[in-house]
């Protein structure tokens, strides 16, 4: 799945991004890029399809960038746009499982996958 547009964005590094556009940076909002509204509205759409697709007791791999599939997640579950915040980042690597029950999405499963760091020790 495509990840978001960042307009103006593309090709800049975060510090060029932050220089250039600390205002949007701050707000997040790419200067003609997608908004969150519009990424999660078209992940949303593009998951509900494939979902459509299944048989029962089938799974579905969607694989994408993390603001991708974190918004497209929070608009199937139906959280209003203030709490998307409220499902985090996907680390690298990392997946969420999602599943129906009785006609509505649930979240099962967030950030799944991680290692934790390794401990390192001086008793070598």
């Amino acid at each position: 799945m495509r990840e978001r547009y960042g307009g103006l964005w593309e090709g800049l590094s975060d510090v060029e991004i932050r220089a250039q556009y600390p205002v949007e940076h701050s707000q997040w909002r790419p200067p003609e890029g997608e908004t969150s509204a519009v990424v999660a509205d078209r992940a949303g759409a593009a998951m509900e399809r494939i979902a459509d697709t299944l048989t029962p007791g089938t799974l579905a791999v969607v694989v994408s960038h993390g603001a991708a599939l974190r918004l497209g997640a929070a608009r199937l579950l139906g959280l209003p746009e203030e709490l998307w915040g409220a499902v985090g980042p996907l680390a690298n690597c990392a997946w969420s499982i999602l599943g129906r029950r009785r006609g509505k999405w649930r979240l099962i499963e967030h950030n799944a996958g991680t290692l934790p760091e390794p401990v390192l020790s001086d008793d070598r």
